[in-house]
């Protein structure tokens, strides 16, 4: 029996790197699988992580059919035994029914890793279809911070500097600060989310250096 497993988690929580680690511990015990992603940050065709590690994929865009892939690999004699599926909260609600009925109808497992919600903190399509239908949902165990120190849970987009709730769902950008990129992203908690305040707004150092007492100085 296979299983649809949705592993999710806010950016930077480290799925991509979860993806590509399944795959290749499946693939090192013997099974056979495919991996697929969809926008990846990279630009290109592939499952990058950002620390460094990076493998080619198929790309998933909205005629894809991970029913009719599947059929032709069997067709062709060449095994399935599962698959890898990064961002997936930007697959169609069609292409998850389809990975659902794999694992009910041929067994296949399937491993898809995304996001939840967007930076308006309104679920993906895909997401929403996903935890409708999977078996099993993980929530990733590598959770990044706010700039308060409190874990972060929602994904903010910040455009030329300034946080921002309204757009087009999907828009790809870079979580980098260092970079000056026109859209990019920013983890925070509910809190700051809802008060709209990015690190730059809330300009606090969480770890200060502590007060310069003098040398013997202590209570009276």
């Amino acid at each position: 029996m296979g299983a649809l497993t949705y592993f999710t988690g806010p950016m930077n929580c480290g799925k991509s790197t979860l993806a590509l680690q399944i795959d290749y511990t499946e693939t090192d015990a013997g099974r056979r699988g495919y991996r697929f992603t969809r926008q990846d940050r990279s630009g290109q065709a592939r499952i990058t992580s950002r620390i460094g590690l990076d493998e080619p994929a198929v790309e998933v865009d909205d005629d894809f059919g991970f029913w009719s892939f599947v059929a032709s690999e069997l067709t062709a004699g060449r095994r399935v035994d599962f698959l890898v599926c990064d961002e997936a909260q930007f697959y169609t609600t069609t292409q998850v029914d389809e990975l659902a009925r794999l694992v009910d109808d041929l067994g296949v497992d399937v491993f898809c890793f995304g996001i939840l919600t967007d930076f308006r903190t309104e679920l993906f399509p895909g997401s929403r279809r996903l935890i409708e239908l999977c078996d099993r949902i993980e929530l990733l165990q590598a959770r990044p911070r706010c700039w308060c120190g409190a874990f972060a849970t929602h994904n903010a987009r910040i455009v030329d500097g300034e946080m921002v709730t309204e757009g087009s769902q999907v828009a790809l950008g870079d979580t980098d600060q260092r970079r000056a990129a026109q859209v990019r992203y920013e983890v925070l908690c509910r809190r700051h989310h809802r008060l709209r305040q990015t690190a730059a707004k809330g300009r606090v150092d969480p770890s200060p250096d502590p007060l310069p007492f003098e040398p013997g100085a202590g209570p009276s």
